[in-house]
């Protein structure tokens, strides 16, 4: 009878505790809470966040019941989680980049790939879009974080990059004699509408979550243009089509006008970087809804490397040196003109961790730092296609939440001094 009096006693005990830990809640406190949404940052708030989902925005700062957490963020600036529409955390750029494929194995890549995921998670970037890797790397990386053996962002996919013979994605470029193959669409490399249907379904196989193609020649590629154009309107249309079939969103890496058109035309989702967008283009892009993500830190990055003699080969620097400034004419006029911008930054051109900085390039090009941090919420998250879960402080989305000391409406500098960072209700970095 003692025996099963303690064994009563215990799992009442025991159901008493689980109870209430369902029931145990994260309270953050903040006097100061843009909600992604809103125009005017809230005040005096408390986000109440329960099993990764925020269940109330409350007004005044909510009493804590037993049990619950309290995050009292009052002295910072509260934001939704950021978005990184343009990453690429499998590398960062340096004079040894043109070389280490050389040396490099996959399981280095993948190693590197996970400090790069944690630097980004820290500088408050809870979701990043990859935009091109060796086709595998950033799938894993993307699986490793969600199963909770690493730390990083919530990562969507392109996979390889999809691009056409000696175009800016062929991975053979540069290379010389038995190491310049004739790459086929399993390496992203295609020529023709079936070759471009293929290599869309492949992606899809690899496990990639959207399609990256490179429209025009890049400035980092070794090759000599940065901007003729690089598929036909049929290819691309070929891309856009097998895309959708697979409920597939597709960016389009492109510099040069021509090519630009062709995929604004074709009905690609997003333009990345959109160096020498003309008037036309941009009024192409506002009727068909298309999305630009300007990457200002690439451009700014390469420019300044392009002054180190010796950092780029010879036939990268002068890409470097004209593509680099031209974008910060082009974001103004685009800007102006109405261009829906989402938040990218190219980073692993320039360093991974320093994402914010472009948040002070938008604001030097125009945008008020309201519009700027929206582009990296509320835009970002309908690029994405995942407004109803992500982008805003709202009840019901996911608990992304940062937090950055200051206020950024004053000074968007503040933005990168992030204090803390929570993903999916789950506290990463704080004060």
């Amino acid at each position: 009878m003692l025996f099963r009096s303690a064994g009563i006693f215990v799992a009442l005990l025991t159901m008493a505790c689980l109870t209430s830990a369902a029931q145990a809640a994260t309270l953050v406190y903040a006097s100061r809470l843009i909600d992604g949404r809103s125009p005017q940052p809230l005040t005096d708030v408390t986000l109440v966040i329960d099993a990764g989902k925020i269940l109330e925005v409350a007004t005044g700062f909510v009493p804590p019941k037993d049990g619950d957490r309290v995050v009292d963020l009052r002295r910072y600036t509260v934001v939704p989680g950021l978005m990184d529409m343009h990453t690429h955390l499998m590398s960062q750029h340096s004079k040894d980049s043109y070389t280490e494929r050389f040396f490099m194995e996959e399981s280095d890549y993948a190693l590197r790939s996970t400090v790069y995921a944690r630097v980004t998670l820290m500088a408050g970037f809870t979701t990043v879009r990859e935009l091109g890797d060796n086709g595998i790397n950033s799938v894993s990386l993307r699986k490793a974080i969600d199963e909770g053996w690493i730390v990083g962002p919530r990562i969507f996919t392109a996979g390889k990059s999809i691009a056409t013979t000696g175009g800016h994605a062929d991975p053979t470029n540069g290379l010389k004699g038995k190491f310049r193959e004739d790459a086929d669409p399993v390496d992203g490399v295609v020529n023709g509408q079936d070759d471009a249907r293929k290599a869309v379904r492949q992606r899809y196989k690899d496990g990639a979550d959207l399609i990256k193609l490179t429209a025009t020649g890049g400035v980092l590629s070794l090759a000599a243009s940065g901007q003729n154009p690089q598929f036909t309107s049929e290819e691309l249309q070929a891309i856009v089509q097998t895309a959708r079939d697979y409920n597939m969103t597709v960016a389009v890496h492109a510099h040069g006008a021509e090519g630009m058109k062709r995929a604004v035309l074709a009905g690609v989702d997003s333009i990345e970087h959109g160096t020498y967008m003309t008037d036309e283009i941009i009024e192409l892009m506002k009727q068909r809804n298309t999305f630009w993500v300007p990457t200002n830190m690439a451009g700014e990055w390469v420019a300044k490397k392009a002054e180190e003699p010796g950092y780029f080969p010879e036939i990268v620097r002068p890409k470097a040196a004209a593509i680099g400034p031209a974008i910060r004419d082009t974001f103004k006029r685009a800007y102006k003109a109405g261009v829906q911008i989402a938040f990218g930054t190219d980073s692993g051109v320039s360093s991974h961790g320093e994402n914010a900085h472009e948040f002070e390039l938008m604001v030097e090009g125009g945008m008020s730092p309201m519009e700027a941090i929206r582009s990296a919420t509320f835009t970002a998250s309908r690029l994405l296609k995942v407004e109803d879960r992500l982008g805003a402080l709202l009840p019901g989305m996911i608990a992304d939440v940062v937090a950055v000391e200051g206020n950024p409406l004053e000074n968007i500098s503040a933005m990168r001094t992030v204090v803390f960072v929570m993903k999916d209700g789950k506290i990463y970095r704080e004060p």
